[in-house]
């Protein structure tokens, strides 16, 4: 009599549609510590929907959430199973919409589209995501680059592709890291065919690390290498810039395979080199510090960090068989000038021609004389009985 009369309730409840698996429009009858006391609409069936079924934020209160006389859909999870559990059967709101959000997902996933998604917390290993449903954002997948500390994402809404997705196992997968990656690809060809090697442009210090600076270019990253930030030695990049600095940078390099675009600091300056032969010229008499001997000549300081060679034939008048033999490290000269090859950056300098006196340089500018007299364009010499001859007569 009973097992019909059971029969009898569950054939009433099918034709009601309250069954485990079927959606039903349900009505707020009370809301309590911890659940909301619902009745199926037109099935006289009674039931509860616990606070979790009822929201994924255990922090709200359900008495905000909803009232007394509300009607909304809900998902008949399967009947009561004990007196701690009010009415016949139990229901869920958070299930319904996750099934809602599934379906949704799945044509997203399939049309390749992008969906947002609010991070709502972080676990082990990646972040938690509310698309319509919870989904999973691996760390690895979070960004083109590594991320070590996933804080400052919590409460951020992302952009996103569907990695993964698996309605029956309630798996989903998430990805940035596709999309940044896209992104990044498009802003780069955007970026580099703008640019040129040789040009000179202004960007930003991204981010500094120990082997150089990135410079944000408009939403591209480029790099300057240590060696490229100074003509000086730099011990370490964040000695000399400072983040969120702006700067101007020379393209030197583009690589489109590899997307990357190199820049250098050093090369929109001029080099100390540049600097020190911009303000002397050949014939020019300075001082100078001698920094170094060898045996060919020596090497004299003549602005701060260039220094020219006095080559040991232009060391004194006199023969000089080592340059030892005349200077001593630390002595200060006057030299002259004799040439500046900025190609090689190479300065020739003359100690013995800077202290040339007077008749020296007449005795020079005599024999200059008589040469270009006597030396004619189709001359290919002159004896030297010649010239004493055309002396002696005047």
């Amino acid at each position: 009599m009973v097992d019909n009369n059971n029969f009898m309730m569950d054939a009433l409840e099918e034709m009601n549609g309250v069954e485990p698996g079927k959606v039903v429009e349900v009505e707020v009858l009370s809301v309590e510590d911890g659940q909301v006391i619902v009745g199926v609409v037109g099935a006289g069936v009674e039931g509860a929907i616990q606070k979790k079924e009822f929201t994924r934020n255990n922090s709200e209160n359900l008495r905000d959430l909803t009232k007394v006389g509300a009607q909304f859909e809900a998902l008949v999870l399967r009947r009561a199973g004990g007196d701690k559990e009010n009415g016949e059967f139990l229901f869920s709101i958070t299930r319904l919409k996750e099934r809602a959000a599934f379906t949704k997902l799945e044509k997203e996933f399939e049309a390749g589209n992008v969906i947002e998604g609010k991070v709502t917390g972080s676990v082990r290993g990646g972040l938690l995501v509310d698309v319509g449903t919870r989904g999973f954002l691996p760390a690895s997948l979070i960004s083109d680059h590594y991320v070590s500390d996933l804080r400052p994402y919590i409460g951020q809404t992302l952009k996103l592709k569907i990695s993964e997705i698996d309605a029956s196992k309630n798996r989903l997968v998430l990805s940035r890291k596709e999309l940044l990656s896209e992104e990044h690809q498009a802003a780069f060809d955007k970026i580099a065919n703008s640019l040129a090697v040789g040009d000179i442009i202004e960007g930003k210090v991204s981010r500094l690390t120990n082997f150089g600076a990135f410079i944000d270019l408009g939403g591209v990253d480029g790099l300057v290498h240590i060696s490229e930030i100074s003509h000086k030695r730099v011990e370490k990049p964040s000695d000399v810039l400072t983040a969120g600095e702006t700067i101007h940078v020379k393209v030197i390099g583009i690589d489109a395979d590899k997307q990357r675009i190199s820049l250098s600091i050093k090369q929109t300056e001029k080099s100390p080199f540049e600097q020190a032969t911009n303000e002397i010229s050949q014939g020019d008499i300075i001082e100078g510090t001698v920094k170094s001997l060898t045996d060919f000549g020596a090497f004299v300081e003549i602005a701060n960090g260039i220094q020219g060679l006095v080559h040991v034939s232009e060391i004194a008048n006199e023969h000089v068989k080592v340059p030892a033999d005349k200077l001593s490290v630390g002595d200060k000269v006057t030299v002259k000038v004799l040439s500046i090859d900025k190609g090689e950056k190479r300065i020739s300098l003359s100690i013995k021609q800077a202290t040339a006196t007077d008749s020296d340089e007449s005795a020079k500018d005599s024999t200059e004389d008589v040469t270009e007299k006597y030396m004619k364009d189709n001359d290919t010499g002159f004896a030297v009985g010649d010239i004493i001859g055309d002396q002696l007569k005047d």
